[in-house]
């Protein structure tokens, strides 16, 4: 497994200057995962089969679906303003911890997807705490 040689005093240096090797890091996890979550919200909330099969073995009904989806969705145009980005980072953290706990206790299946937009959603928010 690689890691990121980035530590913290690197992508957040003194005053609100970021190396440019930091900054194209930050913007290149915010983008892929603004993807990934723009894709699976437009799906959710175009009634994609799959997550209607997902959403009805979960229980709480399709509206449920739909929240999720609009939820990403924000969230992931929150991503590409960067003074935003944290509070669509931090929202996209609560519905990865539900993902997870959902996949674990209700449908079963592998979390590990979950897990890793968590972690990137983590990070993101982390970086941008000072809404830079």
């Amino acid at each position: 497994m690689t890691t990121l040689s980035l530590n913290a005093t690197q992508l957040e240096t003194s005053g609100s200057t970021r190396s440019k090797a930091a900054t194209i890091a930050l913007w290149t996890v915010q983008s892929l995962i603004a993807a990934l979550f723009l894709m699976a919200g437009v799906g959710k909330l175009a009634g994609a089969e799959m997550h209607v099969q997902l959403f009805a073995a979960i229980g709480l009904g399709q509206w449920f679906r739909h929240v999720t989806g609009a939820i990403e969705v924000a969230s992931a145009v929150l991503l590409f303003v960067p003074s935003l980005a944290r509070f669509g980072a931090l929202a996209l953290i609560a519905t990865m911890i539900g993902a997870i706990f959902t996949h674990l206790f209700v449908i079963g299946g592998n979390p590990a997807m979950p897990i890793v937009l968590l972690a990137g959603s983590a990070f993101v928010a982390w970086v941008r705490r000072s809404g830079r």
